[in-house]
């Protein structure tokens, strides 16, 4: 029996279009790209499906001519002999993929999982696909007018979630302060869970004293306070602050995950696949992270439904307690129509539902 395979890869593009104005530090999104990667067996019996989403001025491998790219390791990848081993075919794909392509190296992974485990967007042996187990989500708040915002936040209360996430850094820090007020006034800590994500929006100058205001407030955590780059100003933060910081941006790109961690001191990371460099890599960081006490929790980076999947199944794979950032998946008029939904503040796959063919 052979010990390897002819595997040949596709892909197909789609633009997404957001349900709403999508506000981020990086501004205004109202549609996305997609890139769909199809995994065919040499005998044509089964299709294995992932994604390659390069996120906006953010991810490495958001390039002016990601298409070619992408064309171009995939018709290379075609050209492969395939380890029918998990753990060998995906050590494959990092030998294959440069590190500076982690959206294209996620979506080649997910792909050949698929196809391992029979093309039914299966990508693990996990408890969210085997056994339809939810997963605890955070709520997101976007960025917006404090109208905007605060409507947000009461349909998030509505929909039973107890973790609410607002990104802050695009109205008056004043106002920022109020909105969590609004909930805190509801809410005490033990009931609902309130994180904030800067997106860097501090000053170095400044953070000190806006970490304390939103300590003050019994925020959970706060995702990048500070630009990602100023090594010695995080590592400062971290080991003054008065909340939990995690790190989020920081981590894009570093190939060193001991050696950051060890200089900053973080109390947790924010884990992206799409951005770090895919699934190997986020499993990685996750080793290094417990080896020296750090928490983590894993979230999606705006993929349609397929990336959605893929992210779920992998933090399934660990038996998540806390809220992980995976309520991506109604940001758009034409996602994929999936089994993934949403309800009471967590994600849970109903296999009842078929998935909407790829096209």
């Amino acid at each position: 029996m052979s010990s390897s395979q002819r595997i040949s890869f596709s892909f197909i593009k789609r633009t997404l279009n957001f349900t709403f104005d999508a506000g981020t530090s990086r501004g205004v999104l109202r549609q996305r790209d997609v890139y769909w990667i199809k995994a065919e067996s040499e005998c044509g019996t089964r299709v294995g499906w992932g994604e390659a989403a390069p996120l906006i001025h953010l991810s490495l491998d958001f390039l002016s001519d990601f298409q070619e790219v992408l064309d171009q390791v995939l018709n290379q990848s075609s050209n492969e002999s395939w380890s029918l081993k998990p753990n060998e075919f995906l050590t494959q794909v990092r030998d294959l993929v440069p590190f500076h392509l982690p959206s294209i190296r996620f979506g080649l992974e997910s792909a050949l999982l698929d196809l391992h485990f029979g093309g039914v967007k299966k990508y693990f042996e996990n408890g969210f696909y085997d056994s339809n187990e939810s997963i605890p989500i955070n709520g997101l708040i976007w960025m917006g007018e404090k109208e905007m915002m605060l409507r947000q936040i009461d349909q998030k209360l509505s929909e039973g979630f107890s973790c609410i996430k607002m990104k802050i850094g695009a109205i008056d820090f004043d106002q920022e302060l109020e909105l969590l007020g609004y909930i805190r006034q509801k809410f005490d800590k033990d009931e609902i869970t309130l994180r904030v994500d800067a997106n860097g929006a501090f000053s170095a100058k400044d953070a000190p004293h806006k970490l304390q205001q939103l300590a003050d407030l019994d925020i959970h955590s706060i995702e990048q306070p500070i630009a990602a780059g100023q090594i010695r100003e995080m590592k400062e933060l971290c080991k003054i602050t008065p909340l939990p910081i995690a790190l989020d941006e920081e981590l894009i790109g570093v190939e060193e995950k001991a050696t950051l961690l060890d200089e900053i001191q973080p109390q947790h990371i924010i884990l992206k696949p799409t951005l770090v460099g895919g699934i190997l890599e986020t499993q990685a960081w996750i080793e290094a992270a417990e080896e020296r006490g750090i928490g983590w929790w894993m979230t999606s980076a705006l993929e349609s439904n397929i990336g959605l999947n893929v992210i779920s199944q992998l933090a399934s794979t660990y038996d998540p307690v806390i809220p992980q950032g995976l309520g991506t998946g109604k940001l758009y008029h034409n996602n994929l129509l999936s089994p993934l939904t949403i309800a009471e503040g967590k994600i849970k796959y109903n296999a009842q539902v078929e998935w909407e063919s790829v096209s």
